[in-house]
């Protein structure tokens, strides 16, 4: 594994409490990290007492924060959603970037709900569009997965999306296409140069296995982001114990366990 590599994690996975989040990234010697949830609760809803505990936990344990994983066009956040919910959450995910010194906010690029395909594809890039010029107003990037949402699994689509909101840069999530049912490795081919961050997961069929151990080729793709520089952190989501939203519970053996994993495929 190259001395440069900067290995965080998705810790909710691990446990649902702060604590034990940074327990399981001082065990795999880690000093990273991607905020998605506290206790269960996604970042942008906790109090801002409740967040200075969190920054100050991670200010004391020589934790950075890589990412913020926000919910902004994802699942539960459809094209039909109100705008409104995303342009809070992302007004206070901001503030939340510059007291941490993050430089990410992870969003995607919101399911359709019953919309004609132009429709659809005309709101989501306004509304993409003014979310990453207000991000590039306060010194963040936006990072869209390929997730869900329009630009979800196509390159063409996630080109589109990147020609028309110039401020916008990619994450890769490298086992996403795998239960999604399509090629990842085929769409990472077409957008290498435009990748910022990147999460590792991977894939057989619809379950989740360590990286390395299943059908998403990540090393493959460690690979190709290597060879167009890639210098990000690797962050693991392993979704080897939970999915979030759809089941399991965190346990931080399994995700240590998927930390070595990953780290055997980065040397």
């Amino acid at each position: 594994m190259p001395a440069e590599d900067l290995l965080a994690g998705i810790t909710d996975e691990a446990a649902p409490d702060l604590a034990g989040q940074l327990a399981a990234l001082a065990a795999l010697g880690w000093s990273a990290i991607e905020l998605r949830t506290i206790d269960h609760r996604p970042v942008a809803e906790l109090s801002d007492r409740e967040f200075g505990e969190v920054a100050k936990a991670l200010s004391d344990s020589g934790v950075r924060t890589v990412c913020l994983a926000s919910r902004i066009g994802g699942f539960t956040r459809p094209i039909t959603a109100p705008f409104e919910d995303d342009l809070a959450e992302l007004d206070t995910l901001l503030a939340r970037c510059a007291a941490l010194g993050t430089p990410f906010v992870r969003i995607m690029s919101y399911p359709n709900d019953g919309l004609a395909e132009r429709r659809w594809r005309d709101l989501v890039l306004a509304r993409v569009a003014t979310l990453a010029e207000l991000a590039a107003a306060a010194g963040v990037v936006l990072v869209h997965e390929n997730c869900a949402g329009w630009a979800a699994a196509r390159a063409d689509r996630v080109l589109e999306l990147l020609a028309e909101v110039p401020g916008l840069r990619l994450l890769f999530d490298t086992g996403n296409g795998v239960p999604h049912g399509y090629d990842a490795y085929a769409l990472l081919e077409r957008v290498a140069p435009h990748v910022v961050h990147v999460h590792v997961k991977d894939a057989v069929g619809d379950r989740f296995v360590p990286p390395g151990q299943g059908a998403a080729r990540v090393a493959d793709c460690v690979a190709l982001l290597r060879a167009h520089g890639y210098r990000g952190a690797w962050s693991l989501e392993p979704h080897v114990s939970l999915v979030p939203g759809v089941s399991g519970a965190p346990d931080a053996a399994s995700f240590v366990a998927a930390g070595r994993a990953l780290e055997g495929v980065l040397r």
